[in-house]
């Protein structure tokens, strides 16, 4: 009986290993399967790099070199090539979005935005922040506001928003005086003038070569950048609190894909640490990171 029943053990446990055998071995010949398809499918193989072609201003080193970080972060953890198209001036990156000749531009504000839109009847959308850049009033023939004489002639970019956005950095230092509850100012905005400037409307792009010919002049960030002009030499400079938000500055996309996957990433990559640092290391306080930046 003891015999037999050791008998009938063996024979279990040989039962046993048979039935283990085979699951192994059917689990062996389903992984093979999971591989083959995979790799058959071209999932061992790395993605193609999808490109986003980006229209920026054609700025400064500095601007370069943040960019280049924002690339990099793109191509690393999102496997995106970005490629830049340069413009000369505010009327080119709209245009060459709305024609689909880009994907994405980065160079203006959300109040220049709405404005465009309006204008031009585009559909163009903001889908993250960037920087905002304070506007300075910059002289090569004076020192302080106060020195300025009457009579003095004051430079200021000519498009809508940002010719708005001067008369309030002039309204600010106290040379101006603008209506009551005015949105979007003009040189009609203008009640009083006690010094009598004589206000010289210029395309933005102009504004920093004209110091040599005028008193002052109110310059956007970039061009003072390009004109290898410090920020730090400015007689007056726009504060930043709760009324800026207007004056962000964004990434825009058409309407109809605003939602890409890519792009959205592109946003992901420029709002990461490492751009934050490159701001910081590159600008100083000149320009600061918008996307998380408290306004009060």
């Amino acid at each position: 009986m003891f015999i037999g029943r050791i008998e009938s053990n063996l024979f279990k446990g040989e039962k046993k290993m048979k039935k283990s055998l085979k699951y192994l071995i059917g689990l062996v010949v389903l992984l093979a399967i999971v591989v083959a398809g995979y790799f058959s499918f071209g999932g061992g193989k790395k993605a193609k790099a999808e490109t986003v072609t980006v229209g920026v201003m054609s700025g400064s080193k500095q601007d370069d070199q943040v960019w280049k970080v924002v690339a990099k972060t793109s191509k690393d953890k999102y496997n995106l090539t970005l490629k830049f198209k340069k413009f000369t001036d505010y009327s080119q990156p709209n245009k060459a979005l709305a024609s689909g000749n880009i994907d994405l531009n980065s160079f203006q504000h959300y109040a220049f935005l709405d404005e465009w839109n309006k204008a031009n009847k585009t559909n163009i959308e903001a889908i993250g922040k960037t920087i905002i850049t304070p506007i300075r009033l910059y002289s090569n023939k004076v020192k302080n506001v106060k020195d300025i004489k009457d009579g003095a002639t004051i430079a200021i970019p000519n498009d809508a928003t940002n010719e708005s956005r001067a008369l309030y950095v002039l309204k600010n230092a106290g040379l101006i005086t603008l209506k009551p509850n005015t949105k979007l100012a003009t040189i009609k905005s203008i009640v009083k003038n006690p010094k009598n400037l004589q206000i010289k409307e210029l395309d933005a792009s102009q504004t920093a070569r004209s110091l040599s010919d005028v008193t002052a002049a109110v310059i956007n960030g970039n061009y003072a950048q390009t004109a290898g002009i410090n920020y730090k030499s400015a007689i007056y400079v726009e504060p930043v609190n709760k009324d800026s938000e207007q004056w962000i500055n964004l990434i825009a996309a058409n309407k109809k894909d605003k939602n890409k996957k890519a792009y959205r990433e592109v946003v992901k990559a420029y709002q990461s640490e490492a751009t934050k640092k490159a701001i910081k290391d590159v600008y100083g306080t000149s320009e600061l990171p918008a996307w998380d930046i408290k306004l009060r």
